[in-house]
């Protein structure tokens, strides 16, 4: 069961339980209609708590639906019955409240959070806008100037700026999400806090110089984006609309219109691209290693040395009998044991070094690329975990790898063909077999070399053109 009702004295508690991250599935959904009519029909309870099981409360949608036709219920009607409870409802935050997680906060009628919340409305990083009513709720207790820069810049606020700004109403010192949702419910059946309902509250104040300022600051630093345009005139619906339900009407048709833009097929490719680019197919049950060799001096090292206790991973500066993994910094030449596998660090457009495998440094970016050089796929896979482990993100290759050859291609291009550029090399990085998926390709090329994000990627915009290509010649 993904939601359930308890009652606790007066007070009724719906739970939310689906790990890992309680995301806003169609079960969960569902279950927060069903558990809402149990709590408005248990006569014992006076009040209603929602909260969730784990270590966070609704971290957003779940990613499992991306791309499928939306089941009922639909989110916004969820968020619509929870506003119209006719008892007071608490939410009660913890670890994260992100998109739809806040927009169901929202949409309670008191919101309290536990030290080291955060929230937020991120959807903007997928070419989407708030679509539950977040452009249309928002505003009404924060203000049109905050709404739009919170939401334009999907960026994430704790717990403290969000009391502040009036996203929550209390921070709690309770060890427990049910221990901070039964006290402030016994607080508002006291009467000693006021929950009120967020879409009956005045609409904000029209604000035209806080709109127009943000359509300056986005036609400056992101004139080629879709959705934050959009967001834009959610929220300025929400000025000058006549009723809540008006602007959560046009709301929806902004939304609706994001999920036809191709920035946001592009965006969601790169979400998916990010998620494991260390995983190599077909390789199942490996470990990371266990003791690891630092040989040289690398800047590198000195993150790899702070993540390793954390990580249980035993570093040292030589090798030993028991050294299963050295890593070798640019140009050390130092002996290792045969017993033990070499990852050597290669600074982008530098030779490879004879090493089973390579890590090529990404001169900026979160992510760089072990290539897979003459290693097996277990011992690449392993490496793979240990870097993870050890706070280094990598894209997983073979052969000759995928930085060197993109920017390779992107180096001598003028400005303006550098794109096509990374194009045309994707597809014999693709078709030569460097790559696990055409995926990693995009991801590299967007946070190590600067293709445009919103785009999706080079391999991704270079099968959509052939792809046009082969429909306008069939």
């Amino acid at each position: 069961m993904s939601v359930f009702y308890q009652c606790h004295g007066n007070v009724g508690v719906i739970c939310i339980a689906n790990p890992p991250v309680n995301a806003l599935s169609h079960a969960v959904r569902s279950g927060l209609v069903n558990a809402l009519a149990e709590g408005i029909a248990d006569q014992q309870a006076r009040a209603l708590v929602v909260m969730a099981d784990g270590r966070t409360f609704i971290a957003g949608a779940d990613i499992r639906e991306f791309g499928r036709p939306p089941q009922t219920p639909l989110l916004s009607d969820v968020i619509t019955q929870l506003e119209a409870c006719p008892k007071p409802l608490i939410a009660v935050l913890h670890g994260t409240a992100l998109g739809g997680g806040l927009e169901v906060a929202l949409g309670c009628h008191y919101r309290t959070a536990l030290r080291g919340t955060r929230v937020g409305l991120p959807e903007v990083k997928l070419g989407l806008l708030p679509g539950a009513g977040g452009t249309q709720r928002l505003p009404r207790l924060v203000g049109v100037e905050t709404a739009l820069e919170m939401i334009t810049s999907g960026r994430f606020v704790g717990a403290d700026e969000a009391l502040e700004t009036g996203i929550i109403d209390t921070i709690s010192d309770a060890g427990t999400p049910l221990e901070a949702g039964l006290a402030a419910a016994q607080g508002i059946l006291a009467g000693k806090q006021t929950s009120r309902i967020t879409g009956q509250l005045p609409t904000p104040n029209a604000n035209p110089q806080a709109i127009a300022a943000a359509h300056k600051h986005l036609k400056q630093q992101a004139p080629e984006l879709f959705s934050p345009f959009r967001i834009v005139e959610a929220i300025e619906a929400c000025m000058t609309s006549e009723s809540l339900s008006a602007g959560l009407q046009r709301e929806r048709e902004l939304f609706l219109a994001c999920m036809d833009s191709p920035q946001r097929a592009g965006l969601i490719h790169l979400f998916f691209a990010a998620r494991n680019p260390h995983i190599v197919p077909g390789v199942e049950n490996a470990t990371p290693f266990e003791h690891v060799a630092l040989m040289g001096e690398h800047p590198l090292f000195e993150q790899l040395h702070k993540a390793a206790q954390r990580a249980h991973i035993k570093l040292t500066n030589a090798p030993h009998n028991a050294t299963e993994l050295c890593i070798l910094s640019p140009g050390s030449h130092a002996d290792y044991p045969s017993t033990a596998t070499a990852i050597a660090l290669q600074v982008l457009t530098e030779p490879a070094p004879a090493t089973e495998l390579t890590l090529v440094l990404a001169e900026s970016g979160p992510f760089h690329e072990l290539v897979n050089q003459s290693a097996d796929a277990v011992t690449q896979q392993r490496a793979a975990l240990t870097l993870k482990a050890l706070r280094v993100n990598v894209v997983v290759s073979r052969k000759s790898g995928l930085l060197n050859t993109l920017h390779a291609a992107a180096e001598p291009a003028a400005a303006r063909d550098k794109n096509a550029s990374l194009e045309q090399a994707t597809l014999s990085l693709a078709e030569n077999g460097c790559c696990y998926r055409e995926s990693d390709i995009d991801l590299l090329a967007v946070e190590a070399l600067g293709y445009p994000r919103h785009l999706g990627g080079p391999y991704h915009q270079a099968t959509l053109a052939a792809a046009a290509k082969k429909d306008t010649l069939s």
